[in-house]
């Protein structure tokens, strides 16, 4: 086996990283995250950071250049590594930047005057439960704004959803075909309400499973001072956890996928002007959507699009980060999966488009810039990602040397672009890039997504829109062997590879001396990425969770005896007090704050108090709706710690795959 590394050029490269390392330790103390100069030298030290590393990648790592595979292959990695890196830098620039609009929100609260705009709060769905439909209806009509119209538009023609909405004296629309899928569904509502006698000044969009705060009209609304101003958007915030949490134990400690876009990045967007729309808990202009004549139908994403259209036209997107609704995250990876390549390949039909970036459009400069950065992240990121996994297994079946580096060089041109990006991108995150997360993250959903971005981009016409599932039956253990498949092959090649290559010089074909050492550390990384995607494919069974449910303080009475406890956990049908034993099927009356007495019954008793369950009226019902899903804070995580999220997943994997 080749002799590790030569300590001393390890060492000279462990200073290097020692003091960028040193550096990152003081920056929260000494840097603004909101501040504009201070993002921009961060990431102006990135860009140095990463030109060097580009440079010294090009111009030593290579194989030498002629007709043979290895050559191809070494070429092949280096263009998409500098292609991701092109996507990386972009996303810099954008992040360089920073937008927080509450206080705007507060300067123009009620612009408007005595005469309260008429809102339609248009409910969009296909194929959802009731008990999806009812939280969202029931959400919707708690709006504190008074001039509003809850329409309830439904692609699926269903008599019970026709009749409940007349329980509920909701507007029902139906069409009487799917053309034009989310964005025809919509334009036909807007139709039908252009003929009204007094049709709306402002429509907000929900998707079925999305519930509004009850002041998410009146502050959204607050930014339309602005008459340039065509549409609000708002972020998405969810109360389960997306499958990457769920099946990995991290509901308590790392946040959905999703956070860092919504929490920063269209923060980011909105400070260059080019934030996007993202369909859901969004508020539109209706006169300028009128203008536009409805929304685009070219994209399956018509949301984004509808961002770029209006822009053609001279309207603004704006975005306002506060939690003012909550949504239903998809529960199982197929349907995250098929969200994703669905944004993917909208996208990609968006660059090809009338509004593309090289189009003959009235377009600005940074939204054109917008959509191309969007290419870069969709079309770069997965198939790199995949080629991390790949290019390893190369060289230890065939010899093939894709990157021919010396591990103390690596440590000396990598290590610092990596530290530093890792360091800063926390630090204006609060903690949410954690790396093999990340990795997995973009992993899972590799594949297709590269299938979605290249489809689009070549063959941009003829794809069908793909509804992502909501609910149903989430009670059993499900591994997702297909899925699962490619990454279990790659890690037990992976394994075998590193293994073979500790233990034999023979087995690589070549004797790549100190650059082995570069690719044992890319392996045994590949291994652990690998190791927790695979554990992500295996989904577990999931129960009615409100992930921001806090103790408090309750009174319960029951045999004539009215206690004061504490209730620690409360879904729709159960509650959990703690403070006093009670006898099985004792019954009794909880009276909560904001829903009123409740009927109950003890289920079973616990060590220090009894498991519940409710018998809630129709009224109750609905004012439990409210209260889970209509008031309160973001729901889930939004910050995060390594060591807690390191904790967690070895719980999970120690108890490995359920039988």
């Amino acid at each position: 086996m080749a002799p590790f590394p030569h300590i001393g050029e390890l060492g000279s490269s462990g200073t290097y990283l020692l003091l960028v390392a040193g550096i990152g330790l003081v920056l929260p103390v000494i840097v603004d995250p909101n501040r504009t100069r201070d993002r921009a030298i961060l990431f102006a030290i990135a860009f140095v950071l990463a030109a060097r590393y580009a440079w010294w990648r090009g111009a030593e790592t290579l194989a030498p250049l002629g007709f043979t595979l290895e050559a191809a292959l070494s070429y092949l990695l280096y263009g998409l590594e500098l292609l991701t890196l092109i996507g990386s830098l972009s996303a810099f620039v954008i992040l360089a930047r920073f937008r927080d609009r509450r206080d705007e929100v507060e300067a123009h609260a009620r612009w408007w005057g005595e005469d309260d705009p008429k809102v339609a709060v248009m409910i969009a769905t296909y194929n959802e439960d009731r008990e999806v439909l009812e939280r969202t209806i029931i959400g919707a009509k708690s709006l504190r704004h008074p001039n509003k119209e809850i329409v309830v538009l439904d692609d699926s023609r269903r008599d019970w959803l026709r009749d409940y909405c007349a329980e509920q004296n909701v507007r029902y629309m139906r069409r009487p075909d799917n053309k034009g899928s989310k964005a025809g569904n919509i334009n036909h509502a807007l139709d039908r309400m252009a003929e009204d006698p007094e049709p709306p000044q402002f429509f907000a969009v929900l998707d079925a499973d999305f519930v509004p705060h009850r002041g998410f009209l009146s502050r959204s609304l607050a930014l339309f001072h602005d008459p340039s101003v065509g549409l609000v958007q708002t972020p998405q915030h969810f109360f389960n956890a997306d499958p990457i949490q769920h099946n990995l134990g991290l509901s308590a400690s790392y946040p959905d996928e999703q956070r860092f876009f919504f929490d920063h990045m269209q923060a980011s967007r909105d400070a260059w002007g080019i934030a996007i729309c993202c369909g859901t808990s969004s508020i539109c202009r209706w006169d300028a959507v009128r203008e536009l004549g409805g929304f685009p139908t070219e994209s399956v994403t018509e949301d984004f699009m509808l961002t770029i259209a209006l822009q053609n036209l001279g309207y603004k997107t704006v975005y306002l980060n506060e939690p003012l609704t909550e949504g239903l995250a998809p529960e199982g990876l197929k349907e995250y999966i098929t969200q994703r390549a669905r944004w993917c390949l909208g996208l990609m039909q968006i660059a090809r488009s009338s509004l593309g970036p090289f189009s003959k459009s009235k377009l600005r400069l940074r939204d054109r810039w917008s959509v191309i950065d969007s290419v870069f992240f969709w079309g770069t990121s997965f198939p790199f990602r995949i080629a991390a996994i790949v290019f390893p297994l190369l060289y230890w079946f065939f010899g093939i040397t894709v990157v021919d580096a010396q591990l103390a060089d690596v440590l000396f041109y990598f290590g610092p672009y990596f530290l530093w990006v890792t360091m800063i991108m926390n630090l204006l995150s609060r903690g949410l890039m954690i790396p093999v997360m990340h990795d997995v993250s973009q992993l899972i959903g590799a594949i297709p997504i590269t299938r979605a971005a290249y489809s689009g981009l070549f063959r941009p016409k003829g794809h069908k829109f793909s509804v992502t599932a909501k609910g149903g039956d989430r009670s059993k253990v499900v591994i997702q062997w297909r899925l699962m498949m490619p990454f279990a092959l790659a890690l037990i090649l992976s394994a075998v590879g590193l293994t073979l290559g500790i233990v034999s010089d023979d087995f690589t074909m070549n004797d790549a001396g100190d650059g082995k050492w570069v690719i044992l550390f890319w392996t045994l990384y590949n291994v652990v990425v690998l190791a927790v995607t695979c554990f992500t494919c295996v989904e577990l069974p999931r129960s009615e969770v409100h992930m921001a449910d806090k103790p408090e303080r309750v009174t319960f009475t029951a045999g004539g005896r009215t206690d004061e406890l504490w209730i620690t956990s409360l879904t729709l049908d159960t509650a959990r007090l703690r403070g006093r034993p009670y006898p099985p099927q004792t019954r009794g009356v909880l009276h909560l704050p904001d829903v009123g007495d409740l009927e109950v019954y003890v289920i079973a008793p616990t060590t220090d108090g009894a498991r519940l369950q409710l018998v809630p009226t129709p009224e109750q019902r609905e004012a439990l709706f409210v209260r889970f899903y209509a008031e309160g804070d973001a729901p889930g995580v939004v910050t995060t710690r390594v060591s807690a999220v390191i904790a967690d997943i070895a719980r999970r994997i120690s108890f490995g795959l359920p039988g």
